[in-house]
């Protein structure tokens, strides 16, 4: 029962990670101006009487029942998922003779703060710092969910692979990729760039980096309260495109060494097909013009080659 929590856990995790994709991507984010209900509701209201009383409470905002339902439906799975740690934790706790508590009750608080997080995010109006910190939350927490799975089925010891070393590096460096990505969907920065693989026709772009990274500002607007100007969006855009490459050279040199590996070939098919499918699904969102699809399937396949690179990481430090 612990090993099927975690799995379902882990599985809802990467479902919501792609719904909240979904949330962002079609500008769903504010479906429902307050939280944790719908314009004071559990669901999206719809009957005239409620229509009204919503319309009244919230005047400068229309109630779009689409976006709205959209928002609730990620809402709902996301506090799904918290019962679920919850329990997770719980039976951790009975378990404490023979498993490790701590990542248990770490992913409970961690799964309490992505709750203000998304609370946040509609009360600050889709702050770019808290809406990418939310998403960094829920890359976290699938990744801390596939560590605690793995360890249900090879126990730690203390000879590590040669190459756990390389391993941590690659993740560290997906990471700050994820993090960039993130950066680049909160501020709707995606289609600063729309040539490839130049930027407005040139490999070094007009661009405004300390606008464009400067973290406690509201959405669209610089430090100054000023309009963001098409040369941050740019800054955004190009860093995280020179970020998928380094990310490109450094996991794809992991997935080749594991490749040359007859125990770890396995690893290295997948670790190189997730990469390469990532790649390919960022330059066609450029080339497409970010059709919603392939948007969110980009983000799926950060998700994905996130769950190979922690299980790499944990064969590899675990030498399995």
């Amino acid at each position: 029962m612990y090993r099927n929590l975690i799995k379902i856990a882990a599985a809802l995790t990467f479902g919501i990670i792609v719904l909240g994709a979904f949330v962002r991507l079609s500008d769903a984010g504010l479906g429902c101006p307050d939280w944790p209900g719908c314009y004071g509701h559990v669901t999206v209201p719809d009957e005239s009487h409620e229509l009204a009383a919503a319309q009244e409470k919230f005047p400068h905002q229309p109630v779009e029942a689409r976006k709205g339902w959209i928002e609730m439906i990620h809402r709902y799975f996301a506090s799904t998922l918290g019962l679920l740690i919850i329990a997770i934790a719980v039976m951790g706790w009975r378990r404490r003779a023979v498993q490790p508590l701590g990542l248990a009750l770490f992913l409970v608080g961690l799964v309490v703060f992505q709750g203000l997080l998304g609370m946040w995010t509609v009360t600050l109006r889709l702050y770019p710092a808290v809406v990418t910190a939310h998403l960094i939350g829920g890359m976290t927490t699938l990744a801390l969910l596939i560590w605690l799975l793995l360890r249900q089925y090879w126990a730690p010891i203390t000879r590590s692979h040669p190459m756990a070393g390389m391993a941590r590096f690659a993740l560290t460096v997906l990471a700050i990729q994820i993090v960039l990505g993130g950066w680049v969907s909160t501020n709707y920065a995606a289609l600063a760039c729309t040539d490839f693989p130049q930027c407005h026709g040139a490999w070094s772009p007009v661009a405004d980096y300390a606008n464009g990274f400067y973290p406690l500002r509201e959405l669209g607007r610089t430090a100054g309260g000023e309009l963001l100007q098409q040369d941050a969006l740019t800054a955004i855009h190009w860093v995280h495109r020179i970020g998928a490459l380094i990310t490109f050279f450094i996991v794809g040199y992991l997935g080749y060494r594991l490749l040359r590996s007859e125990r770890l070939k396995g690893s290295g098919v997948a670790l190189l097909g997730a990469l390469t499918l990532q790649i390919a699904l960022g330059i066609a969102n450029v080339l497409f013009s970010l059709p919603l699809p392939l948007a969110v399937a980009h983000n799926a396949g950060a998700a994905l080659l996130l769950v190979i690179l922690v299980a790499v990481n944990y064969r590899l430090h675990h030498n399995t």
